[in-house]
């Protein structure tokens, strides 16, 4: 069983209010670190929500626009100065190496820890034996990426009678069969399926970065647990979505309906939108399970054959 966590760092589109600082979602897993897109400041928030700038970290970059990237350097020399000493992993298109290397060149940055940039096109970026990131171009102004985030399946449900029947003792030998382990016993070999029901599924996060809707990226996001998705505009700006290659709240309602997502999260708002009761309300009548994210709203999220969703938590604005 691993804790995994939501937490959106900045909510803004292309420029931050007073409100929302620009663009940054992060999933925590088990204490690994996975940020996807960094506005300026972002350290700044992480440290007011309390992570840690000292853990296993990957950064995914969707595209190459200023309020999508600029924090990056502000972040790397924050590590370096808070004397990080594990390697930190940046992925994104293609230009990506240019220009943080360029960038650390001419601020003359001390580093204290390595980082490794890869440089990416669609299909599998990242495999570990418990999950897995893939990346997918989308449709913008620019390249950008799309990226899910593909936990592995785990082993079915441990049916102590089972084990008992054939004569296990507790111990050692349960817990590789709970692990999907074959064991031998008593000259015999014990496969984990004689005592595991169907494998359970894990989490799928979606995470679109600025895009226009396409099929090929709903294809991609199917059967997402959540989508984090880019809303810029509301459907009466549609025809500004589709001129600045953006989505509105309904069209990212669409995209979640038509992949079978569970639950859409929209972030990226236009600063023209003071009040986002009327986005949510317009992604709602698509997708009735869309939540408007605001700065520091975090929730942990539970498998799929676990309990519905707990609560969001969001930090209180007197925190800021």
């Amino acid at each position: 069983m691993s804790d995994l966590k939501i937490l959106f760092l900045g909510t803004a589109g292309a420029i931050p209010t007073t409100k929302r600082n620009l663009i940054s979602s992060l999933i925590i897993r088990d204490g690994e670190l996975f940020i996807f897109d960094i506005g300026e400041g972002m350290q700044q928030s992480m440290m007011k929500c309390k992570v840690g700038m000292n853990r296993k970290t990957s950064i995914f970059i969707s595209h190459l626009h200023g309020d999508h990237i600029l924090g990056i350097l502000g972040l790397i020399q924050s590590m370096s100065l808070l004397l990080r000493d594990k390697p930190l992993y940046i992925y994104g298109p293609k230009g990506l190496s240019k220009f943080i290397r360029s960038n650390i060149k001419i601020l003359n940055l001390s580093l204290n820890f390595k980082f490794i940039i890869r440089e990416i096109d669609s299909g599998l970026i990242v495999k570990e034996n418990d999950y897995k990131i893939y990346a997918k171009k989308g449709k913008h102004s620019i390249t950008n990426y799309s990226y899910i985030f593909v936990e592995s399946d785990r082993p079915g449900k441990f049916y102590i009678s089972k084990v008992k029947k054939l004569g296990i003792p507790e111990g050692t030998k349960w817990s590789s069969l709970q692990r999907g382990k074959s064991i031998q016993f008593k000259g015999k070999t014990i496969n984990s399926s004689q005592v595991l029901g169907k494998p359970r599924p894990g989490r799928k996060i979606g995470i679109s970065g600025d895009t226009r809707p396409t099929k090929q990226l709903t294809q991609f996001f199917s059967n997402c647990d959540v989508l984090i998705h880019e809303s810029t505009f509301s459907k009466e700006d549609k025809d500004l979505a589709k001129d600045r290659f953006h989505s509105t709240s309904v069209e990212a309602a669409i995209v979640a309906k038509n992949s079978n997502s569970n639950l859409l999260l929209m972030t990226h708002f236009s600063s023209r939108y003071g009040d986002l009761k009327l986005l949510e309300k317009q992604a709602r009548s698509v997708h009735k399970n869309a939540v408007a994210a605001v700065d520091f709203l975090s929730f942990y999220l539970p498998y799929p054959d676990e309990k519905k969703l707990t609560r969001f938590h969001v930090l209180e604005q007197t925190n800021r």
